[in-house]
């Protein structure tokens, strides 16, 4: 019987958010073009979650480090982590997603730089 990767493990919005600033990780946002357009983590690389599903590859900027999943509530980035992680990729799930980065202060963008909220 084939081993299965270990579950994938979890991060805080806060945690995530310094992970990220400081470029120890990535955040990837799996959520759809119309959610990621309203308002999304600064910096984070979008990739819905249906794309990884049907194989699509990580953005270069991913290749080799750690990836911090994220959606609006936690579930579909859970889902992409355990994807991610049978691929072989070092990935945390973001607890709450977007919703709780939100509710934590942290800052929410467009993709033209405007303030952004979470639909």
């Amino acid at each position: 019987m084939p081993q299965l990767p270990p579950a994938p493990g979890q991060t805080t919005p806060v945690q995530a958010h310094e992970l990220a600033r400081t470029g120890a990780a990535v955040l990837l946002d799996v959520r759809e073009a119309a959610e990621y357009s309203a308002g999304h983590a600064p910096g984070a690389l979008h990739l819905p979650l249906i794309g990884l599903a049907a194989g699509v590859e990580l953005p270069p900027e991913a290749a080799d480090r750690t990836v911090l999943a994220i959606c609006r509530s936690g579930n579909r980035s859970q889902r992409a982590a355990e994807l991610l992680a049978a691929r072989g990729a070092e990935v945390l799930n973001v607890a709450g997603g977007m919703g709780a980065w939100a509710q934590a202060g942290l800052p929410v963008t467009t993709p033209h730089g405007g303030t952004g909220r979470v639909i």
